[in-house]
């Protein structure tokens, strides 16, 4: 076969995925982007570095997640094991990592414990908030979409952000961290990892609240992750975090349901609308759960502080919303920068999610005309399958259709 027989069997091959409906995850992957640090951010009070990193061609009005370290690691560590590369890369959003030194914290930890750096327009909590702030401007990202997660001192980090700058987040997803001002010193920091605190939900609650005074507007929603066998940031923690953001919601800490997912990880759910998300990965100890591989749900690679067991980097991208919210280009599209504006052309990146058919009703309405599925009592997002709470006319969200029998949750969006 000649190089040019060869050079349009390879086109035709290409063109024949694209219209026989592959997913995402089987398409060539896009050119590369690189994890780059950014300079001149703002004042920086904290003394931390940022590192973002945005997929080629990134949408205008595109989600933005913050990932914020644990002790000892570095955001290039982070990035290179724990899979947000890759949900960025298919889902079209970009990520800011924060990265901390041991001339903070003589572990490289961030300091989730000194008041001075986790208050409102102080300290590190000040320095990640200027970060959010440079991306949004020079990024062109979505403000109503900003997450932020973190492993160990980072998912204490993140609670922080969560209570300090509840109106910059719209969720978050604290990794074997801890409740939001449960340490004031060293010493207390190591008291509430390795101890359970005796405070009840309306005390962990006022925590919250006591970082904000006076906020009226909505609190983000939270996802805890922790393994069982964790003896560096006991599990008592997780059920802690869980008091802490019930409380902060005005819901109960009773669970409205459960789930079973791979790795022998159990999902519970609190709240009509999925407010406080609860994953527990039995038997694993401390660090970020990944799950090598190339399937949809699996990704990470092995490092410290990476366990192989499910990717939670996966199920927290689910649960903020982001699989699926913008179709990333064909590789016949990504191939030129002008092949957009061809009428064959797939779906332009670029392209408004707002422009999208989006639909408002109960969850037994989306089920009915064929815009969501019920299991168990539960209601689930066809093609995203993001949760919607219980199966019923009491239950109200709004779905918009990206694709073909695919639908994502678009409250307060459309």
């Amino acid at each position: 076969m000649t190089t040019r027989s060869r050079w349009i069997v390879s086109v035709l091959t290409g063109i024949a995925m694209a219209l026989t409906g592959f997913t995402v995850s089987m398409l060539p992957a896009h050119a590369a982007a690189t994890l780059t640090q950014v300079t001149g951010f703002g004042s920086n009070p904290g003394n931390l570095t940022m590192f973002s990193y945005r997929p080629i061609d990134l949408p205008a009005n595109a989600p933005l997640v913050v990932v914020l370290h644990g002790c000892t690691q570095t955001a290039a560590d982070y990035h290179a094991h724990s899979g947000w590369q890759k949900f960025a890369d298919q889902h079209r959003f970009a990520v800011v990592y924060a990265q901390t030194s041991s001339a903070n914290n003589s572990s490289s930890c961030f300091n989730f414990f000194l008041p001075a750096d986790t208050s409102r327009g102080q300290g590190e909590a000040l320095s990640i908030k200027q970060m959010v702030d440079y991306a949004l401007a020079n990024y062109a990202t979505n403000p109503a979409r900003v997450y932020v997660t973190g492993l160990s001192a980072g998912g204490a980090m993140t609670s922080v952000m969560l209570a300090t700058y509840p109106e910059v987040f719209a969720a978050g997803a604290v990794i074997a961290g801890l409740p939001y001002r449960c340490a004031t010193d060293a010493t207390s920091a190591y008291s509430c990892m390795y101890t359970a605190q005796s405070k009840t939900p309306a005390q962990w609650g006022t925590l919250v609240r006591n970082a904000n005074p006076g906020y009226t507007g909505p609190w983000p929603k939270v996802s805890i992750w922790y393994g069982s066998s964790d003896a560096t940031v006991i599990p008592a923690n997780a059920t802690e975090l869980r008091d802490q953001w019930t409380n902060v919601r005005g819901i109960s800490q009773t669970a409205t349901g459960t789930a079973s997912l791979p790795s022998s990880t159990t999902l519970t759910r609190y709240g009509s609308g999925d407010e406080v998300l609860v994953y527990q990965v039995q038997g694993i100890a401390h660090g970020t759960p990944i799950d090598p591989g190339s399937a949809a749900e699996q990704c990470g690679s092995a490092g410290s502080y990476f366990i192989d067991s499910i990717c939670s980097s996966y199920y927290i991208a689910r649960d903020f919303g982001l699989s699926g919210t913008v179709t990333p280009p064909s590789p016949s599209a990504s191939a030129s920068p002008t092949a957009s504006s061809s009428p064959t052309a797939s779906p332009s990146p670029t392209s408004s999610p707002t422009a999208q058919p989006c639909f408002t009703a109960s969850n037994y309405a989306h089920t009915t005309a064929g815009r969501a599925h019920q299991s168990g009592g539960y209601t689930y997002a066809n093609g995203s399958n993001q949760a919607m709470g219980l199966w019923n006319v009491a239950v109200i969200h709004t779905l918009r259709r990206t694709g073909t029998n695919y639908y994502v949750l678009a409250d307060g969006q459309c």
